[in-house]
């Protein structure tokens, strides 16, 4: 019998990491070809951690269980999957099994779980659904590619707004109402299928049965045009503490719902897509993606970055004959680069992250300019005192401690000017900050940095 604690997650080592030792029993079960065995590992689990499971596994693996176990996959674990890996599963997934999982989901998720897929395997999705879901999900993929109209579920639970709350709640125990699985609001709206507010379940039932809807309508009401960036309605639902929101159409007709966990999720993929630009990773690239995915996807960053270092190992050439008198400075020349690209590093992050909540705008923009500006002197100053006095004990030079000290105020007040500058007009001319600042900022402080350091020892030790 499996020792259940073997089943659970490791709760010394992190409380919702998985078990090394349940991969280990996971595979043994695999090559022995135990069904039981299989299923009594992954029958506790919940549906996201079967999801990691087979995110984590090689592909081979991945099709040795499916292959026994293909009956456990079911709508909550095709959600939770990273979209690279579904398009390996689904395959392996018999047609009566893919189309059980595909009719769990809401609309939403299914149009999710086809929307980066290939065409046949769309078709093969869409094929699973009834009538009528098949057509919520296709009129959905019309709308534009990470909009609103993709984002939203079409099940919405609404009433006209004449109804009162003995009406609502008699409806809503009534067999002829199709509710989704989970709801928050009854959106209230006119014949005309337009919204003009909606109700909380907790007011709807904190309320004498003769209450009018109307008289317990939420202040944070606020429709979601269909054809609205999914960023726009992220940061609505953020900035607003909204739970969900309508969808309308260009006439202003309910279309559909958009939900809190949808719009997290948008948030949490735009943080996410902000970290592997920031570090020059492509906004697709997964552990599970192969050797050679990897490097198409990081070569282009590095090469640009090669061509940057080269710009600055010109600036470097410049001064080959200063360096050639004093070997000092070739040794403290990469405390200054690496000083430069630190402080710029932290100013870079802050404004490409207040670029992306809204919070840095024109109206503080000068504002956090020159806060950063002085950042950078009063930080300059103080590792110039710091340099100046390693200057002068280590190579017995007060001039060369001088230049260094001159160097570093100079560089860590161009570094926070280039931090914040660079990510804000990158944006003004159209490019995302997030993928092309780190590369810029970088040059700026090495070829600053170098120049300031090299010109002063020219002028002053040569």
């Amino acid at each position: 019998m499996l020792d259940e604690q073997d089943l659970h997650l490791d709760d010394d080592r992190d409380a919702y990491a998985l078990d090394d030792s349940l991969r280990a029993q996971l595979r043994r079960a695999v090559s022995a070809e135990d069904v039981d065995a299989i299923d009594a590992l992954m029958e506790p689990l919940h549906p996201a951690d079967i999801a990691d499971i087979l995110e984590q596994i090689s592909s081979g693996e991945r099709a040795a269980l499916l292959a026994l176990w293909s009956r456990g996959i079911d709508g909550e674990v095709l959600s939770e999957l990273d979209w690279s890996i579904r398009e390996d599963i689904l395959p392996l997934l018999p047609s009566d099994v893919l189309a059980d999982a595909v009719r769990e989901l809401d609309s939403d998720d299914v149009v999710d779980l086809v929307e980066d897929l290939e065409e046949d395997q769309q078709g093969a999705i869409l094929g699973a659904l009834d009538d009528a879901d098949r057509v919520a999900v296709e009129q959905a993929l019309s709308f534009p590619e990470g909009s609103a109209g993709r984002l939203m579920q079409r099940e919405v639970v609404r009433a006209p707004e004449h109804w009162n709350v003995g009406q609502m709640i008699d409806y809503l125990r009534s067999e002829k109402a199709e509710l989704p699985e989970q709801f928050y609001h009854i959106i209230l709206v006119t014949p005309a299928m337009k919204p003009v507010g909606y109700v909380s379940l907790g007011r709807l039932l904190s309320s004498a049965r003769a209450t009018s809807l109307k008289d317990i309508l939420e202040d944070s009401f606020r429709t979601i045009p269909a054809k609205q960036d999914e960023d726009d309605v992220a940061y609505a639902f953020n900035q607003y503490h909204l739970i969900s929101a309508p969808v309308v159409d260009d006439d202003g007709r309910l279309v559909g719902v958009i939900t809190i966990d949808d719009a997290m999720s948008v948030l949490d993929e735009v943080n996410e897509e902000d970290l592997r630009r920031l570090a020059g990773l492509g906004v697709d690239e997964s552990l599970s993606d192969t050797t050679f995915e990897t490097v198409r996807q990081r070569f282009p960053w590095l090469f640009v970055n090669l061509g940057t270092a080269i710009l600055a190992s010109v600036v470097i050439a410049q001064f080959e004959a200063v360096i050639a008198q004093l070997v000092a400075l070739a040794v403290l020349m990469p405390i200054v680069a690496s000083m430069g690209g630190n402080a710029g590093t932290q100013s870079l992050a802050l404004a490409v992250r207040g670029l992306a909540t809204r919070d840095l705008t024109s109206a503080n923009l000068w504002r956090v300019v020159m806060r950063e500006a002085g950042v950078g002197a009063l930080n300059g100053l103080a590792f110039a005192l710091v340099m100046g006095v390693v200057g002068y004990v280590w190579f017995d030079s007060v001039l060369l401690g001088g230049v260094i000290a001159g160097a570093m105020v100079v560089n860590l007040v161009v570094a926070g000017l280039a931090g914040i500058l660079i990510p804000v007009a990158l944006e003004r001319f159209g490019a995302d900050p997030a993928l092309a600042s780190g590369t810029f900022v970088t040059t700026v402080t090495d070829v600053v940095g170098f120049f300031a350091f090299l010109g002063l020892a020219a002028l002053v030790l040569i």
